[in-house]
């Protein structure tokens, strides 16, 4: 089915491209994998894109959900929707670049998310103005190909960057409105992505063209589509993946290269988001480039996205702390054994009969639930995982039957995407739908890998919905709630996702949430304190509990940055 095509490049046009950029990197992803073969070739390439750009997506669409806005509202001549109609470009290229730096992912992600920044920055500095048209277009592919190549350490030729420094160069020379511009940026993106494999001699064994070009081409044919309404036809010609011979000696190739690389390269892919001032950072590329290589550091205002292979991780992360702070930590062990292993002598590592996969909001209960056996995801507060992150986590749980554990409301339908594709790959999953941690706590307490599948998934399943669930947090800023209207910095007590309580005082609100809970009865009280809740809310809640209810237990955890001051569960 064509897309509707878009004039002009304004809020609604980076949603669709965004939507299409995605749709498009999901049916390429396993292409794109399997031709990844530099820096590293760990096969990741394209799932790598596709995380960053989901995160972008998200950021995207959130943006339109604050306006109320339904993403087909026009003028009445096929322009511009009314200022007053929904996001600004500002707000919708910001957001774009945000959700990207965010989630960013692997090598290519990472350079992709400054890509969109730099495309931002020049749209952003437009001010006001709905959209933008060709000549604002080329500049922000311009500028996009810089920034990118500045941030990294030692640019490469035959990369991504090579590819991007194309399309900025084709469209410099096109001249009309943005479906012009967008289709000669392709046009050159795609020519230089099948010169790739002659100007990198690991592209060139391996038979394939570079995958984050291929990657970036494929993001730029969804730009094209914007405008047009139509594909421009496939990302690579019939060569591009493989000059000589069958796939099958091309994979060969690809291995043997990546054992090589193994071998040769730091053993870790560190990365992080670090919240840190422009002169620490400068600082910290230098000590960055010292430990390793493929370093690649983007943003800016005060938040970045640090990628760099190393062999000492923990180095790499102690240089974030000095820098700032550094969080959403992910450190990827090229191999499973021995850094300096051939691929070829390692054995695969069987897979365990079943696993419990969380996803957890804070560093506190990612401990716990490790303890408890559970493979983690960290999920921070105002940055949900994407689908992408919940796959991965699933596979490296690495077992044959797995129990998937959201633990938000809002996470229902991305876990079920998730759990989805899981499937086709031949895990079996079962999504429990949990609604918080402490249900999630709940349900891992009667899990017992011995029983059969659904026996124990039953038993999971009823644990968790025979937990009351409730949370203190703050008010971020006046609204409407169904205990009343509520002001920026009141304490709000929710009990199974709505608000009941409103007040002034973290442990009054508390005891009075804790109360009405209790009223229906109850066994066991759950604790969960986050980083921001003194250790005397918790004390007041145990001794209130002793004095008033005695036949009732109580158990308190600290869980670390977690959003809400305190999570509670009832069984």
């Amino acid at each position: 089915m064509a897309q509707v095509p878009q004039r002009f490049f304004d809020a609604l046009a980076v949603r669709t491209w965004c939507g299409l950029s995605l749709r498009a990197l999901g049916r390429a992803r396993e292409e794109i994998d399997a031709i990844n073969v530099y820096p590293v070739a760990d096969g990741d390439t394209g799932t790598n894109l596709y995380l960053t750009v989901e995160s972008a997506v998200a950021a995207v669409e959130a943006v339109f959900a604050a306006y109320e806005v339904d993403g087909g509202a026009r003028g009445e001549d096929g322009g511009p929707s009314p200022a007053d109609a929904g996001p600004s470009l500002a707000d919708a290229v910001g957001a774009m670049a945000h959700g990207a730096l965010i989630g960013a992912r692997g090598n290519s992600g990472t350079i992709l998310a400054q890509l969109l920044r730099g495309m931002a920055q020049v749209l952003t500095a437009r001010g006001d103005s709905a959209h933008t048209e060709g000549p604002g277009l080329r500049l922000a592919l311009r500028h996009a190909a810089t920034s990118a190549r500045q941030a990294v350490a030692h640019p490469v030729e035959g990369t991504v960057l090579t590819v991007a420094s194309a399309a900025a160069d084709a469209a410099d020379g096109a001249e009309g409105d943005c479906a012009e511009v967008a289709r000669a940026a392709y046009e050159g993106a795609r020519a230089a992505l099948v010169a790739t494999p002659g100007q990198l001699p690991a592209l060139e064994r391996a038979g394939v063209v570079d995958a984050g070009g291929h990657g970036l081409v494929t993001v730029l044919a969804a730009l094209v589509e914007t405008f047009t309404g139509r594909s421009p036809g496939p990302v690579a010609p019939p060569h591009a993946r493989v000059e000589h011979g069958r796939e099958e000696a091309a994979d060969a190739t690809a291995a043997e290269e990546c054992a090589t690389q193994e071998e040769d390269g730091p053993a870790f892919e560190v990365i992080y988001l670090l919240e840190a001032e422009d002169a620490a950072v400068a600082r910290l590329r230098q000590r960055l480039d010292a430990l390793g290589d493929s370093l690649v550091v983007v943003g800016g205002d005060g938040l970045w996205n640090v990628h760099v292979h190393v062999d000492d991780a923990g180095a790499a992360v102690e240089a974030g702390v000095e820098a700032g702070r550094p969080y959403r930590i992910r450190i990827t062990h090229f191999g499973h054994g021995d850094a300096h292993t051939a691929k070829a002598e390692r054995p695969p590592r069987e897979r365990t009969q079943r696993a419990v996969v969380a996803v957890v909001p804070g560093e506190g209960l990612a401990e716990l639930y490790t303890g408890a056996g559970a493979t983690t995801l960290l999920a921070r507060p105002g940055e949900p995982p994407a689908s992408g992150e919940l796959v991965q986590a699933v596979r490296r749980a690495h077992a044959r039957e797995v129990v998937l554990l959201p633990n938000d409301t809002d996470l229902r339908d991305t876990a079920a995407a998730a759990a989805e594709q899981a499937r086709t790959e031949g895990i079996r999953v079962a999504l429990i739908p949990t609604r918080s941690a402490v249900q999630g706590i709940a349900a891992l307490a009667v899990h017992e890998p011995e029983r059969r599948f659904d026996e124990d998934v039953v038993a999971m399943t009823s644990a968790a919905g025979a937990t009351r669930h409730a949370e203190v947090t703050v008010a971020e800023r006046q609204s409407w709630t169904t205990a009343g209207i509520c002001q920026a910095g009141d304490v709000l007590g929710l009990i199974d996702g709505d608000v009941a309580v409103i007040g002034a005082d973290v442990s009054q609100v508390a005891a009075t949430v804790l109360d009405r809970m209790l009223s229906a009865g109850g066994e066991l009280v759950t604790l969960v304190l986050g980083d921001e809740a003194p250790q005397a809310v918790a004390d007041h809640l145990e001794a209130r509990v002793r004095e008033a209810y005695l036949a009732v237990d109580t158990v308190v955890y600290r869980g670390g940055r977690q959003g809400a001051l305190l999570l509670v569960g009832v069984e």
